[in-house]
């Protein structure tokens, strides 16, 4: 059944308390409990592998945050010059996402939007704009890419629209996770696809999404 946005408002304080707590990266590599977060994710139709988090740095895993802010909880706050993307929780608390972004200024959007759609194995069309700037990448998926494994939006995407128009902006998953905090895409917001699983299952559709100046 498909959550409310009242109902994620109610819940928010025990989403925040429960299995996305902090927890810590030794130096002997990532504990326990961040792998098992990290793990391969199962009951999938295409397979959704562990992250290998030593290529990661670990201030982009998930965790919670203080995060005092005006926008109410349920708010998703993308700070692309941070690199994170923020859910809004209770008593000035976040959790806190990392996230790789455009690889020029000009690329991301900015302003708010609501999530107009969400889909599962999204398939993936490249915008005109990237077409015309890299012609021999994207010109070949003119036509688009079913979802899958090799699908650069990953098992999960999450679209934004303005005045009911899709602004072509889209917060998704990554089949390179390694670049996760670095400013690589074309312009939407990627993040690790265990990630985008777990904010894809707390956000719903109508949920406002803030993204800040880079």
């Amino acid at each position: 059944m498909p959550l409310t946005r009242r109902a994620v408002l109610i819940a928010a304080p025990a989403l925040l308390s429960g299995c996305a707590t902090r927890q810590a990266v030794d130096e002997g590599g990532p504990s326990r409990s961040v792998g098992a977060m990290y793990g391969a994710i199962e009951g999938e139709p295409f397979p959704v592998p562990a992250v290998d988090l030593l290529e990661i740095d670990p201030r982009f895993l998930r965790q919670i945050v203080a995060y005092p802010t005006q926008h109410p909880p349920g708010t998703v706050v993308v700070d692309p010059g941070q690199r994170y993307a923020f859910l809004v929780g209770e008593n000035g608390r976040a959790l806190r996402y990392g996230v790789g972004v455009g690889k020029q200024e000009a690329f991301n959007f900015r302003g708010s939007a609501l999530v107009g759609r969400k889909a599962e194995w999204p398939r993936w069309t490249p915008t005109a704009s990237m077409i015309r700037r890299e012609p021999e990448r994207y010109g070949r998926f003119a036509g688009g890419l079913s979802g899958g494994p090799e699908n650069p939006l990953g098992p999960r995407a999450l679209y934004l629209y303005r005045d009911g128009i899709d602004t072509l902006y889209r917060l998704h998953g990554t089949v390179e996770p390694w670049t996760i905090g670095t400013m690589v895409s074309s312009g939407c917001i990627r993040l690790i696809n265990q990630d985008i699983v777990d904010l894809y299952r707390r956000v719903p559709i109508g949920s406002r999404v803030v993204v800040l100046p880079a």
